[in-house]
């Protein structure tokens, strides 16, 4: 059993070496999060006070009922819009579906703060709609709740888009046969199809929109939620105890939507048979009319939101002064300036690059590594926990753990260094499950025909798995580079006053009012971001080029 355990000894200690890095990067910050609430200022135990003390605060408690509440309409709003987007492009025979598709996609590749700041240009008090006459009274619930959808959708419409791809077009040509209508195979076959998408993507609706920071930043105003909360707590007030209280809130919908991903996960809605056929959508104008209205209103909204930021970005004085400008591109110090982006730029790139690294490796000893069964069970529960970890709670521990007095990686705190290793956390599970996918698909024989011949593993890793895998690995690095250049609530705790990234500084710009400026850096941020984007997707395209050429090749 030992010879089989260590019969690799550089895989081994490789592996013990990854494991104690996440260890360190994660469960010794969340130690000191849930010790913090239990201690007093002072450092002395007092139990459950500091949870008496918050729900007994009406002022404190009542942000309980309003994050649950927010929480609830995004998630039941959003499923109901991402599934219908979804069904739109996979059921129906609309034109324009990539470009919908990609259209659909927009506000992932901007903060949350800036989906607020649209929403103020569009629905604000100086807002073009509300000048029409329409007032939505969008400061408060209503228009944290409408941020929410809009950032929201994206993520559900992208769970239903894959599900919606599976599909066994003879249980609709049966159907047909026995003279079932399409409303009867809509609710007989296809709500069946996806009931369990149905039930993760509420959970994780509901899990982005209690832990949310940028929307409820912006549009709040005096309506309270746990985010803005534990932002005041520790921001405001300093009180570090109090935001460890709110922090472990948080982690409640987090926990509860990483049992229901668990418990999902093994039922998949996506498994057909083998012997399965292409389903063959019918023509039918009514419904495509009705879906095409649906799509087309939230594409057109979303570029709406985009178009109103150009205009905030290049006018002199938003609504009173509308002549061109540049100069709000020429950012104020005070707030960050350009640097503040090129900051975002340098963390991002850090970010992806080591995330993806560490990620691949890991998941690569975890997939193909040899032996180490103990070790390998860590690494599946380890990389399990962080699709559970929101982003200020991830945050609020880094600060606790990393700014310790004792502890001897203080050297860390107030660099850029702390900033990729909270990027690389927060963000790990999307590209673990991307690797280990990609891993699992390469065949065995090469890790066995390597051992068998004496070759080192490193050797097969470079030959064979990163070449074979690169598809994968770009994707885990675009993925690590969108989501580290938007994110807010994973740093908002952690920059420092010589080193602030964009999304920091957008807020602080809607904070001092400089909503042109807000919107000029917005653009810089979408730009990039959909500029990376495209890049992955040529190269990936030309990265499959060979292997459809191989398989014409073989047909003929």
């Amino acid at each position: 059993m030992k010879k089989k355990l260590f019969r690799n000894p550089g895989q081994w200690m490789l592996m013990v070496a990854l494991t104690f890095f996440f260890v360190v990067i994660m469960i010794l910050p969340l130690g000191s999060l849930f010790s913090k609430a239990f201690l007093n200022s002072t450092g002395d135990f007092v139990g459950l006070a500091n949870y008496a003390k918050y729900f007994t605060t009406p002022a404190l408690s009542v942000s309980v009922g309003n994050t649950i509440d927010i929480s609830l309409w995004t998630a039941v709003l959003s499923t109901i819009l991402g599934f219908a987007f979804a069904y739109a492009l996979r059921r129906s025979r609309l034109r324009c579906k990539t470009f919908l598709k990609y259209m659909a996609l927009l506000p992932i590749f901007m903060p949350t703060v800036v989906h607020g700041l649209a929403l103020v240009y569009l629905f604000g008090n100086q807002g073009l709609v509300t000048g029409l006459g329409w007032d939505i009274g969008l400061y408060g619930r209503t228009g944290i709740i409408l941020s929410e959808i809009v950032y929201t959708f994206p993520q559900a419409f992208l769970m239903f888009d894959i599900a919606l791809g599976f599909a066994d077009g003879r249980l609709y040509e049966a159907a047909d046969s026995m003279g079932c209508g399409p409303a009867k195979g809509f609710f007989r076959i296809t709500l069946p199809e996806v009931k369990y998408t149905l039930i993760s993507s509420l959970f994780v609706c509901f899990t982005l929109a209690f832990t949310d920071f940028g929307a409820p930043k912006v549009l709040g105003g005096s309506f309270n939620v746990l985010a803005t909360d534990i932002y005041k707590q520790v921001a405001g007030q300093f009180n570090m105890n109090m935001g460890a209280v709110i922090g472990t809130l948080l982690l409640i919908p987090a926990v509860l939507n990483f049992a229901v991903d668990r418990i999902t996960s093994k039922k998949t809605d996506g498994t057909v048979s083998a012997r399965a056929i292409p389903l063959r959508i019918k023509k039918s104008r009514g419904r495509d009319a009705a879906l095409g209205v649906v799509c087309w209103f939230i594409v057109g909204f979303f570029g709406l939101m985009v178009a109103v930021l150009v205009m905030g970005a290049f006018v002199k004085y938003y609504p009173y002064d509308m002549g061109f400008t540049l100069q709000n591109f020429v950012f104020n110090q005070s707030t960050g300036g350009f640097a503040s982006f090129l900051n975002s730029l340098s963390m991002s790139f850090f970010s992806a690059l080591f995330g993806t690294v560490f990620v691949f490796v890991y998941a690569y000893l975890i997939e193909k590594g040899r032996g180490m069964g103990p070790l390998k069970k860590a690494g599946r529960v380890l990389s399990a926990l962080p699709i559970a970890l929101p982003g200020m709670v991830i945050g609020l521990a880094f600060i606790f753990f990393f700014n310790a007095k004792n502890n001897p990686l203080n050297f860390v705190y107030g660099t850029i260094g702390i900033l990729v290793l909270a990027n690389m956390l927060h963000f790990y599970a999307v590209p673990f499950v991307t690797a280990s996918g990609a891993l699992r698909k390469l065949d065995g024989e090469y890790e066995n025909v390597s051992e068998s011949m004496k070759v080192p593993w490193y050797k097969t890793f470079f030959k064979v798995s990163v070449p074979l895998s690169l598809p994968a690995i770009l994707e885990m690095f675009m993925f690590y580079f969108v989501n580290s250049m938007v994110t807010v609530s994973a740093v908002v705790f952690l920059y420092s006053a010589n080193f602030k990234v964009a999304s920091i500084a957008i807020t602080h710009m809607e904070e001092s009012g400089d909503f042109a400026q807000a919107a000029a850096m917005s653009l810089l941020i979408l730009a990039v971001n959909v500029g990376v984007r495209a890049v992955y997707e040529l190269a990936v395209r030309r990265l499959k080029k060979p292997k459809r050429k191989e398989a014409k090749e073989s047909e003929l």
